[in-house]
């Protein structure tokens, strides 16, 4: 029998809670030596959060050894540590189609399993989402059911966190608050929380704040010895109050290659080697290294410039920037907005911060974007890395509202560039902006090519002329190749069409609106939601300066959208020479390019 095999012998649909509780404590040090291997062979090959996953397999089998999942509610913080908990409910079959469109969500997922409560996969949630469940327990006089949050050091660093403990430890309802310590988020911890996890764990019995927050507190625990976590979950079950187990783990544990990864311990990796960790095949430039290399020019040339992230500052491109400049380099934990304001605060200091995020997290700021830095015109610049589809890491993770979002913030500027060479062409400009924040987007994807402009007007380029003024493109961001590649083939109908790029999608450019106004119809092309985005705001300013020309915005629905890879996203909404070409075809026709789906119903969870 070879390894697979076995593998799926003892890992198949048969493994659910209830065969679990029945194994013996020798059945299930087996099963979690089983479930490490199977973990690297088929995270290795399709990418995914693997170092994180190897540091909880006994504590996700304790768990389901204990409590009695689904009625006992078990919620997972930030959800990338579930694969363990996907596997003991029976869903390990559909790892060889991890994160692959249609296959098995990276995160929980309320389709797959009635074991998912939620699919929360934005960190430092899971305690409010306990709160509100033991809550709704009491209003509804549910008895004997048990919550049970998982969560992480570096997820505690999150304010969220902190405003689900006053409410929890005050209320004194049975919420077992399970933490995951493994003493990192990405990298190690750092901060006063991180610092005061230390000396719990050199006294445990020293009063701690989770005690004089009103909490029992259980442990330190080994997180890897079963017997002992199943030993304190009963404990913890078996009192009327909200309990913390402070659970110790080790991040990548019994994977050689990513014990010895200082960064990251594997957190997440791509397609690699299992033997060595190391990916099969060289990566193509990324978004990510064009940002990374020119911040850090940036930094040598201006010492104003400093840079905020929150704690992403290897995956946001910081590295070399912070190798260079580590005086001014400030990771704030999980805590996207305080980070926001602390850079409202250096901005009013004299400094330029740059504040490198994935654009789907700073929607958690939204707010301190609005009136801590726009309202006080402060110079601040937000790189928005993992802006529009990304792909394989789901709903969750696509940058798609940060246009729709940002379009309303007075004073405030997007650029979307799109190349490398656009990057960094358009952020030296926005860190020379100084009255008002910027904002520069762009994808995680390789960088590709470069579409030379025919001529710059004021601020747009020109990347394509035809012979007739029938139809404009306006491309946004890193579309330009098919939109360009779509005016060619209407070119060969007999169709006339012009694409330019705005380079600053926000607010609308004053000159490009008049060139509407030259034309039959307009296709605005964004790599983000369609709902209130950059090709709308467009639209608008359009509307009020008179112009009477048709404008379509091709974008993502107002949708959550599923994973799959990037280019399949984008090939199925239309992100393509032909599918850019068939909506002008249709526009100018008289019909609309985009239908919009209606949108769907909520998943009832009753």
């Amino acid at each position: 029998m070879t390894l697979e095999m076995a593998q799926r012998s003892t890992l198949g649909p048969a493994l659910t809670p209830a065969t679990l509780q029945e194994l013996s404590s020798s059945q299930v040090r087996a099963l979690a030596s089983d479930i490490r291997a199977f973990l690297v062979d088929k995270v290795c090959a399709s990418g995914g959060h693997l170092g994180v996953n190897l540091g909880v397999v006994e504590l996700t089998l304790a768990l389901h050894r204990v409590f009695r999942s689904p009625r006992d509610r078990i919620l997972f913080d930030t959800g990338h540590q579930s694969y363990v908990h996907k596997i003991v409910t029976g869903r390990a079959d559909g790892f060889d189609t991890l994160r692959a469109r249609g296959g098995l969500a990276g995160y929980p997922s309320q389709a797959e399993s009635v074991h998912d409560l939620v699919e929360n996969s934005h960190a430092s949630t899971a305690l409010s989402y306990a709160d509100g469940l033991s809550k709704a327990d009491e209003v509804l006089g549910v008895r004997g059911r048990r919550v049970v949050a998982v969560i992480g050091d570096g997820a505690f660093t999150g304010g969220m966190c902190w405003e689900a403990m006053n409410n929890i430890g005050a209320a004194k309802r049975p919420v077992i608050v399970v933490l995951n310590d493994n003493e990192r988020a990405y990298a190690p911890a750092s901060g006063a929380f991180a610092d005061h996890l230390k000396a719990i764990r050199r006294s445990p019995m020293r009063t701690n704040i989770f005690k004089q927050l009103g909490f029992t507190y259980l442990g330190p625990v080994d997180g890897h010895n079963t017997s002992m976590l199943e030993a304190a979950f009963s404990q913890a079950s078996a009192i009327d109050g909200p309990v913390v187990v402070h659970c110790l783990t080790s991040k990548g544990k019994g994977y050689e290659p990513a014990e010895s990864d200082e960064a990251d311990r594997f957190h997440a990796v791509g397609v690699v080697d299992p033997a060595t960790g190391r990916p099969r095949k060289a990566g193509g430039r990324t978004w990510t290294d064009v940002f990374s290399t020119t911040i850090a020019d940036i930094g040598a040339e201006r010492p104003d410039v400093v840079c905020l992230t929150a704690s992403m500052l290897l995956p946001t491109g910081l590295g070399p920037f912070t190798q260079r400049f580590p005086d001014r380099v400030f990771d704030v934990g999980i805590a996207e907005q305080h980070m926001v304001t602390s850079a409202a605060g250096l901005a009013l200091g004299g400094c330029h911060p740059v504040v490198a995020v994935y654009a789907t997290f700073l929607n958690r700021a939204f707010d301190q974007v609005l009136m801590d830095v726009a309202l006080h015109r402060l110079p601040v610049t937000f790189v928005l890395d993992r802006a529009g589809i990304t792909g394989p890491d789901g709903p969750s993770h696509h940058g798609m509202w940060d246009l729709g979002l940002l379009a309303a913030v007075p004073g405030l500027r997007v650029a979307a560039p799109r190349s490398a060479q656009q990057l960094d062409e358009l952020l030296r400009e926005a860190v020379n902006v100084t009255s008002g924040p910027t904002v520069v987007r762009f994808p995680k994807a390789a960088a590709g090519e470069h579409v030379e402009a025919v001529r710059r007007v004021g601020s747009y380029d020109v990347l394509y002329e035809g012979s007739a003024d029938d139809a404009l493109i306006v491309s946004m961001g890193p579309l330009s190749r098919a939109c360009v590649d779509a005016a060619e083939q209407l070119a060969a109908e007999g169709i006339g069409v012009q694409v330019v790029d705005p380079r600053w999608v926000i607010p609308a450019d004053r000159l490009l609106v008049e060139l509407a106004r030259e034309h039959r119809v307009v296709i605005t092309v964004e790599d983000g939601g369609r709902a209130g985005g950059a090709g709308s705001a467009f639209a608008q300013a359009a509307t009020d300066a008179g112009v009477t020309t048709p404008i379509h915005n091709l974008g993502m629905p107002r949708r959550f959208v599923q994973h799959a890879s990037r280019q399949q996203i984008l090939d199925e909404h239309g992100y393509t020479a032909g599918g850019i070409a068939t909506a002008i075809r249709q526009a100018l026709t008289g019909g609309g390019p985009y239908r919009q789906e209606p949108d769907k119903a909520p998943v009832s969870l009753v």
